[in-house]
Protein backbone atom coordinates (compact mmCIF):
# COMPACT_ATOMS: atom_id res chain seq x y z
CA UNK A 1 0.00 0.00 0.00
CA UNK A 2 2.80 2.61 0.78
CA UNK A 3 4.42 1.38 -2.44
CA UNK A 4 1.47 2.38 -4.19
CA UNK A 5 0.62 5.30 -2.58
CA UNK A 6 4.42 6.11 -3.52
CA UNK A 7 4.14 4.95 -7.20
CA UNK A 8 1.17 7.05 -7.77
CA UNK A 9 3.00 10.60 -6.66
CA UNK A 10 6.09 9.93 -8.18
CA UNK A 11 4.45 8.90 -11.62
CA UNK A 12 2.11 12.53 -11.13
CA UNK A 13 5.38 14.48 -10.32
CA UNK A 14 6.78 12.78 -13.47
CA UNK A 15 3.74 13.68 -15.85
CA UNK A 16 4.24 17.29 -14.32
CA UNK A 17 7.82 17.78 -14.74
CA UNK A 18 7.65 15.64 -18.24
CA UNK A 19 5.23 18.75 -19.55
CA UNK A 20 7.54 21.15 -19.55
CA UNK A 21 11.04 19.00 -19.64
CA UNK A 22 12.49 16.60 -21.68
CA UNK A 23 13.23 13.98 -18.98
CA UNK A 24 11.99 10.48 -19.88
CA UNK A 25 8.95 9.35 -17.93
CA UNK A 26 11.32 5.93 -17.56
CA UNK A 27 13.13 7.77 -14.89
CA UNK A 28 10.38 7.30 -12.63
CA UNK A 29 9.78 4.04 -12.92
CA UNK A 30 13.48 3.38 -11.73
CA UNK A 31 13.12 5.94 -8.74
CA UNK A 32 10.10 3.81 -7.53
CA UNK A 33 11.37 0.21 -7.81
CA UNK A 34 14.39 2.17 -5.66
CA UNK A 35 12.17 3.27 -3.40
CA UNK A 36 10.05 0.09 -2.99
CA UNK A 37 13.02 -1.90 -2.57
CA UNK A 38 13.97 0.12 0.77
CA UNK A 39 10.50 0.02 2.02
CA UNK A 40 9.66 -1.93 4.91
CA UNK A 41 6.97 -4.97 3.88
CA UNK A 42 5.72 -6.83 6.77
CA UNK A 43 4.36 -9.28 4.43
CA UNK A 44 7.39 -10.45 2.99
CA UNK A 45 10.41 -8.75 5.27
CA UNK A 46 11.79 -10.35 8.50
CA UNK A 47 11.18 -8.71 11.35
CA UNK A 48 10.77 -9.21 15.15
CA UNK A 49 7.17 -8.84 17.68
CA UNK A 50 6.46 -8.45 21.08
CA UNK A 51 4.77 -10.36 23.15
CA UNK A 52 3.60 -7.95 26.09
CA UNK A 53 1.95 -11.01 27.80
CA UNK A 54 5.10 -12.87 28.83
CA UNK A 55 7.66 -9.92 27.73
CA UNK A 56 8.92 -12.34 25.11
CA UNK A 57 9.99 -12.00 21.36
CA UNK A 58 9.08 -13.47 18.31
CA UNK A 59 10.83 -13.64 14.94
CA UNK A 60 9.05 -13.39 12.02
CA UNK A 61 9.76 -14.99 8.73
CA UNK A 62 7.19 -14.58 5.99
CA UNK A 63 9.66 -14.65 3.28
CA UNK A 64 10.30 -18.66 4.35
CA UNK A 65 6.52 -19.63 3.29
CA UNK A 66 8.01 -19.55 -0.24
CA UNK A 67 10.31 -22.25 0.10
CA UNK A 68 9.66 -26.18 -0.90
CA UNK A 69 8.51 -28.34 1.91
CA UNK A 70 10.36 -32.26 1.77
CA UNK A 71 10.03 -32.81 5.82
CA UNK A 72 7.79 -34.63 7.86
CA UNK A 73 4.10 -34.81 6.99
CA UNK A 74 1.13 -35.90 10.02
CA UNK A 75 -1.80 -38.35 9.04
CA UNK A 76 -4.95 -36.21 9.66
CA UNK A 77 -7.68 -38.10 11.88
CA UNK A 78 -9.20 -40.37 10.39
CA UNK A 79 -13.11 -38.87 9.18
CA UNK A 80 -14.75 -42.27 9.96
CA UNK A 81 -14.97 -42.44 13.47
CA UNK A 82 -17.51 -44.74 14.84
CA UNK A 83 -19.62 -43.01 17.48
CA UNK A 84 -19.17 -45.84 19.58
CA UNK A 85 -16.41 -47.92 20.07
CA UNK A 86 -16.53 -50.47 23.47
CA UNK A 87 -12.62 -50.58 24.06
CA UNK A 88 -12.38 -46.60 24.10
CA UNK A 89 -12.58 -46.31 27.88
CA UNK A 90 -14.30 -42.84 27.65
CA UNK A 91 -17.10 -44.13 25.55
CA UNK A 92 -20.45 -44.25 28.01
CA UNK A 93 -20.48 -47.57 29.42
CA UNK A 94 -16.71 -48.66 29.37
CA UNK A 95 -15.03 -50.42 32.12
CA UNK A 96 -11.89 -48.39 32.23
CA UNK A 97 -7.93 -49.89 32.73
CA UNK A 98 -8.58 -49.08 36.80
CA UNK A 99 -12.14 -51.39 36.91
CA UNK A 100 -14.33 -48.50 37.11
CA UNK A 101 -17.31 -48.55 34.56
CA UNK A 102 -18.55 -45.78 33.20
CA UNK A 103 -21.78 -44.41 33.54
CA UNK A 104 -24.50 -44.27 30.46
CA UNK A 105 -24.13 -40.65 30.23
CA UNK A 106 -26.12 -38.16 27.59
CA UNK A 107 -24.35 -34.95 28.04
CA UNK A 108 -21.26 -34.10 29.68
CA UNK A 109 -19.22 -36.54 32.10
CA UNK A 110 -16.59 -35.49 34.46
CA UNK A 111 -14.22 -38.06 36.50
CA UNK A 112 -10.81 -37.90 38.23
CA UNK A 113 -8.11 -38.98 35.98
CA UNK A 114 -7.10 -42.49 36.31
CA UNK A 115 -3.08 -41.49 36.21
CA UNK A 116 -2.96 -38.25 37.38
CA UNK A 117 -0.19 -35.80 37.17
CA UNK A 118 -0.83 -34.42 40.53
CA UNK A 119 -1.80 -35.94 43.88
CA UNK A 120 -4.17 -34.64 46.62
CA UNK A 121 -2.66 -36.50 49.60
CA UNK A 122 1.61 -36.89 48.85
CA UNK A 123 4.34 -36.47 51.62
CA UNK A 124 5.66 -32.63 51.52
CA UNK A 125 9.58 -32.99 50.19
CA UNK A 126 12.29 -31.79 52.92
CA UNK A 127 13.29 -27.48 52.47
CA UNK A 128 16.83 -26.97 50.53
CA UNK A 129 19.28 -24.04 51.37
CA UNK A 130 21.42 -24.98 48.78
CA UNK A 131 20.05 -22.03 45.90
CA UNK A 132 20.92 -24.55 43.01
CA UNK A 133 18.80 -27.88 43.86
CA UNK A 134 15.72 -25.85 45.06
CA UNK A 135 12.70 -27.76 45.73
CA UNK A 136 9.13 -27.42 46.94
CA UNK A 137 5.81 -29.24 47.33
CA UNK A 138 3.24 -29.49 44.45
CA UNK A 139 -0.72 -31.02 45.76
CA UNK A 140 -3.44 -31.01 43.23
CA UNK A 141 -6.00 -33.61 41.29
CA UNK A 142 -6.88 -33.34 37.78
CA UNK A 143 -10.21 -34.15 35.93
CA UNK A 144 -11.20 -35.27 32.73
CA UNK A 145 -14.50 -34.06 30.79
CA UNK A 146 -15.99 -35.78 28.35
CA UNK A 147 -17.52 -33.35 25.72
CA UNK A 148 -20.30 -35.35 24.11
CA UNK A 149 -21.01 -39.30 24.59
CA UNK A 150 -20.52 -39.57 20.67
CA UNK A 151 -16.72 -40.28 19.62
CA UNK A 152 -17.54 -38.73 16.30
CA UNK A 153 -18.65 -35.67 17.89
CA UNK A 154 -16.36 -32.87 18.15
CA UNK A 155 -16.63 -29.70 19.02
CA UNK A 156 -17.37 -28.16 15.49
CA UNK A 157 -19.90 -30.89 15.16
CA UNK A 158 -21.60 -29.95 18.20
CA UNK A 159 -24.95 -27.89 18.46
CA UNK A 160 -24.74 -24.71 20.53
CA UNK A 161 -26.83 -25.98 23.34
CA UNK A 162 -24.19 -29.32 23.62
CA UNK A 163 -21.42 -26.96 23.13
CA UNK A 164 -23.21 -24.59 26.32
CA UNK A 165 -23.21 -27.63 28.12
CA UNK A 166 -19.75 -27.78 28.34
CA UNK A 167 -19.16 -24.30 29.35
CA UNK A 168 -21.33 -25.07 32.16
CA UNK A 169 -19.29 -27.88 33.35
CA UNK A 170 -16.25 -25.69 32.88
CA UNK A 171 -17.93 -23.51 35.27
CA UNK A 172 -19.02 -25.77 37.51
CA UNK A 173 -15.42 -27.47 38.01
CA UNK A 174 -13.76 -24.24 38.27
CA UNK A 175 -16.09 -23.16 40.67
CA UNK A 176 -15.15 -26.13 43.26
CA UNK A 177 -11.60 -26.45 42.85
CA UNK A 178 -11.02 -22.61 43.25
CA UNK A 179 -12.20 -23.18 46.50
CA UNK A 180 -9.47 -25.26 47.42
CA UNK A 181 -6.61 -24.24 44.66
CA UNK A 182 -4.52 -21.52 43.62
CA UNK A 183 -4.81 -22.04 39.97
CA UNK A 184 -7.48 -24.29 37.92
CA UNK A 185 -6.53 -24.93 34.22
CA UNK A 186 -9.20 -25.94 31.65
CA UNK A 187 -7.83 -27.26 28.55
CA UNK A 188 -8.31 -28.95 25.54
CA UNK A 189 -5.27 -30.97 23.36
CA UNK A 190 -7.32 -32.11 19.90
CA UNK A 191 -6.03 -34.62 17.64
CA UNK A 192 -2.95 -37.09 17.54
CA UNK A 193 -1.04 -34.22 16.24
CA UNK A 194 -0.65 -32.69 19.58
CA UNK A 195 -0.29 -35.40 21.95
CA UNK A 196 -3.90 -36.74 22.03
CA UNK A 197 -4.10 -40.32 23.08
CA UNK A 198 -7.56 -40.46 22.83
CA UNK A 199 -9.96 -39.39 19.76
CA UNK A 200 -13.46 -39.22 21.69
CA UNK A 201 -13.80 -35.37 22.37
CA UNK A 202 -12.82 -34.34 26.09
CA UNK A 203 -10.74 -32.14 28.13
CA UNK A 204 -9.10 -31.80 30.53
CA UNK A 205 -8.81 -29.70 33.75
CA UNK A 206 -5.72 -29.18 36.59
CA UNK A 207 -5.89 -27.89 39.80
CA UNK A 208 -2.69 -26.96 41.62
CA UNK A 209 -1.78 -25.39 45.10
CA UNK A 210 0.76 -23.60 43.18
CA UNK A 211 0.51 -20.62 40.49
CA UNK A 212 2.29 -22.56 37.32
CA UNK A 213 4.78 -20.43 35.38
CA UNK A 214 3.35 -19.06 32.18
CA UNK A 215 0.07 -17.74 34.55
CA UNK A 216 2.62 -16.49 37.08
CA UNK A 217 4.67 -14.56 34.15
CA UNK A 218 1.25 -13.04 33.07
CA UNK A 219 0.43 -12.22 36.07
CA UNK A 220 3.57 -10.28 36.58
CA UNK A 221 3.09 -8.59 33.14
CA UNK A 222 -0.35 -7.30 33.24
CA UNK A 223 0.02 -6.33 36.99
CA UNK A 224 2.96 -4.06 36.04
CA UNK A 225 0.83 -2.80 32.56
CA UNK A 226 -1.76 -1.68 34.82
CA UNK A 227 -0.06 -0.11 37.53
CA UNK A 228 1.80 1.78 35.15
CA UNK A 229 -1.19 3.17 32.82
CA UNK A 230 -4.33 2.69 35.12
CA UNK A 231 -6.38 0.01 32.49
CA UNK A 232 -5.98 -3.40 31.59
CA UNK A 233 -3.78 -4.79 29.22
CA UNK A 234 -6.40 -7.35 27.47
CA UNK A 235 -8.87 -4.17 27.89
CA UNK A 236 -7.04 -2.00 25.73
CA UNK A 237 -5.64 -4.60 23.38
CA UNK A 238 -9.05 -5.41 22.57
CA UNK A 239 -10.16 -1.79 22.05
CA UNK A 240 -6.64 -1.05 19.50
CA UNK A 241 -7.85 -4.28 17.72
CA UNK A 242 -11.62 -3.10 16.92
CA UNK A 243 -10.13 -0.01 15.12
CA UNK A 244 -7.40 -1.58 13.45
CA UNK A 245 -9.17 -4.27 12.24
CA UNK A 246 -6.39 -5.86 11.09
CA UNK A 247 -6.43 -9.40 12.51
CA UNK A 248 -10.36 -10.35 14.04
CA UNK A 249 -11.37 -13.22 12.97
CA UNK A 250 -14.81 -13.12 14.68
CA UNK A 251 -16.25 -10.69 16.57
CA UNK A 252 -19.92 -10.12 18.71
CA UNK A 253 -20.59 -7.71 21.67
CA UNK A 254 -19.11 -10.41 24.35
CA UNK A 255 -16.49 -11.74 22.64
CA UNK A 256 -13.90 -10.80 20.20
CA UNK A 257 -11.25 -13.54 18.38
CA UNK A 258 -7.95 -12.22 16.73
CA UNK A 259 -4.78 -13.53 15.51
CA UNK A 260 -2.73 -12.08 18.11
CA UNK A 261 -0.11 -9.24 16.54
CA UNK A 262 2.75 -11.76 18.71
CA UNK A 263 1.16 -14.45 17.85
CA UNK A 264 3.75 -17.87 17.77
CA UNK A 265 1.85 -20.65 16.60
CA UNK A 266 0.64 -20.58 12.07
CA UNK A 267 -3.09 -19.91 13.26
CA UNK A 268 -2.73 -19.01 16.65
CA UNK A 269 -5.95 -17.32 17.89
CA UNK A 270 -7.06 -15.52 21.23
CA UNK A 271 -10.76 -15.62 22.25
CA UNK A 272 -11.18 -12.40 24.54
CA UNK A 273 -13.89 -11.37 27.08
CA UNK A 274 -15.62 -7.60 26.04
CA UNK A 275 -16.99 -7.67 29.41
CA UNK A 276 -14.22 -6.85 31.95
CA UNK A 277 -14.59 -10.53 33.02
CA UNK A 278 -11.91 -11.46 35.47
CA UNK A 279 -12.33 -15.81 35.27
CA UNK A 280 -14.87 -17.90 33.52
CA UNK A 281 -17.09 -18.55 36.94
CA UNK A 282 -17.76 -14.32 35.86
CA UNK A 283 -19.78 -15.59 33.01
CA UNK A 284 -23.62 -14.17 32.35
CA UNK A 285 -26.12 -17.00 30.72
CA UNK A 286 -26.03 -14.61 28.15
CA UNK A 287 -22.21 -14.20 27.39
CA UNK A 288 -21.94 -18.36 27.74
CA UNK A 289 -24.72 -18.75 25.40
CA UNK A 290 -23.04 -16.35 23.13
CA UNK A 291 -19.19 -17.94 23.65
CA UNK A 292 -21.29 -21.51 22.69
CA UNK A 293 -21.41 -19.54 19.57
CA UNK A 294 -18.25 -18.17 18.99
CA UNK A 295 -16.49 -21.36 20.30
CA UNK A 296 -18.71 -23.45 17.07
CA UNK A 297 -17.88 -20.57 14.62
CA UNK A 298 -13.91 -20.89 15.39
CA UNK A 299 -13.78 -24.27 15.53
CA UNK A 300 -15.84 -25.06 12.26
CA UNK A 301 -13.43 -21.94 10.85
CA UNK A 302 -10.24 -24.71 11.62
CA UNK A 303 -11.70 -27.18 10.43
CA UNK A 304 -12.67 -25.69 7.19
CA UNK A 305 -8.76 -24.60 6.58
CA UNK A 306 -7.22 -27.56 5.56
CA UNK A 307 -10.66 -30.01 5.45
CA UNK A 308 -9.70 -32.13 8.15
CA UNK A 309 -10.06 -32.45 12.56
CA UNK A 310 -8.18 -29.40 12.96
CA UNK A 311 -5.51 -29.93 15.68
CA UNK A 312 -4.80 -27.43 18.47
CA UNK A 313 -4.12 -27.16 22.41
CA UNK A 314 -6.32 -24.48 23.94
CA UNK A 315 -6.56 -23.59 27.55
CA UNK A 316 -8.34 -20.68 29.78
CA UNK A 317 -6.43 -17.96 31.05
CA UNK A 318 -8.22 -15.50 33.87
CA UNK A 319 -7.38 -13.87 37.25
CA UNK A 320 -5.62 -16.70 39.92
CA UNK A 321 -8.18 -18.33 42.15
CA UNK A 322 -5.78 -17.51 44.98
CA UNK A 323 -6.86 -13.80 44.58
CA UNK A 324 -10.41 -14.51 45.41
CA UNK A 325 -10.10 -13.83 48.73
CA UNK A 326 -8.44 -10.66 48.56
CA UNK A 327 -11.44 -8.56 46.63
CA UNK A 328 -12.01 -7.17 43.22
CA UNK A 329 -8.71 -4.47 43.76
CA UNK A 330 -6.54 -7.45 43.65
CA UNK A 331 -7.75 -8.88 39.94
CA UNK A 332 -8.61 -5.57 37.94
CA UNK A 333 -5.47 -6.17 35.87
CA UNK A 334 -6.71 -9.24 34.48
CA UNK A 335 -8.98 -9.82 31.98
CA UNK A 336 -10.70 -13.26 31.23
CA UNK A 337 -9.11 -15.31 27.36
CA UNK A 338 -9.01 -18.37 26.31
CA UNK A 339 -5.94 -19.01 23.37
CA UNK A 340 -5.44 -21.79 20.85
CA UNK A 341 -2.47 -22.85 19.74
CA UNK A 342 -2.63 -24.87 16.45
CA UNK A 343 0.79 -26.64 14.60
CA UNK A 344 -0.68 -27.10 11.12
CA UNK A 345 1.30 -24.76 8.80
CA UNK A 346 0.67 -25.17 4.99
CA UNK A 347 -1.40 -28.12 4.91
CA UNK A 348 -3.39 -30.76 6.93
CA UNK A 349 -0.28 -33.21 6.79
CA UNK A 350 2.25 -30.20 7.70
CA UNK A 351 2.84 -28.86 10.86
CA UNK A 352 5.25 -26.50 12.77
CA UNK A 353 8.13 -27.53 15.26
CA UNK A 354 9.09 -25.92 17.47
CA UNK A 355 13.11 -26.69 17.95
CA UNK A 356 16.46 -25.84 16.98
CA UNK A 357 16.72 -21.71 17.11
CA UNK A 358 13.29 -21.52 18.98
CA UNK A 359 13.98 -24.20 21.61
CA UNK A 360 17.58 -22.67 22.12
CA UNK A 361 16.88 -18.66 21.35
CA UNK A 362 13.67 -17.76 20.47
CA UNK A 363 10.19 -18.73 18.71
CA UNK A 364 9.78 -18.49 15.18
CA UNK A 365 6.89 -17.90 12.86
CA UNK A 366 6.69 -17.78 8.86
CA UNK A 367 3.20 -16.72 8.15
CA UNK A 368 2.45 -13.10 9.78
CA UNK A 369 -0.39 -12.60 12.00
CA UNK A 370 -2.05 -10.92 9.26
CA UNK A 371 -2.46 -12.98 6.80
CA UNK A 372 -3.09 -16.04 9.41
CA UNK A 373 -6.27 -14.05 10.20
CA UNK A 374 -7.19 -12.75 6.64
CA UNK A 375 -7.51 -16.52 5.62
CA UNK A 376 -9.47 -17.37 9.04
CA UNK A 377 -11.89 -14.46 8.52
CA UNK A 378 -12.82 -15.40 5.10
CA UNK A 379 -13.75 -19.10 6.16
CA UNK A 380 -17.53 -20.03 6.83
CA UNK A 381 -18.17 -20.65 10.24
CA UNK A 382 -21.69 -21.58 9.91
CA UNK A 383 -21.27 -24.57 7.73
CA UNK A 384 -18.65 -27.32 8.33
CA UNK A 385 -16.74 -28.33 5.09
CA UNK A 386 -18.25 -32.36 5.77
CA UNK A 387 -21.74 -30.69 5.40
CA UNK A 388 -20.88 -30.00 1.49
CA UNK A 389 -19.46 -33.43 0.70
Amino acid sequence: AVCQAAANLVLALANSIHSFTVLPLSWAVVFIASFCSKMFDPTDHQHRRYNPLNGQWVLVSPHRMKRPWSGQEENPQPENLSSFDPTNPLCPGVTRPNGTKNPIYESTFVFTNDFPALLEQVPEPPSSDDPLFQIAPAQGTCRVMCFHPKSNKTLPLMTPKEIRNVIDAWIAEFRTLAQRYQWVQIFENKGATMGCSNPHPHCQIWACSFLPNEPKIKDDMLRQYYAAHGTALLDDYVNRELIKRERIVIENPDWLVVVPFWAVWPFETMLISRNQNKRISDLTLPQINSLAIVIKELTTKYDNLFKCSFPYSMGWHGAPTAELANGAAAEQHWTLHAIYYPPLLRSATVRKFMVGFELLCQAQRDLTAEQAADRLRGLSGKRHYSEQL
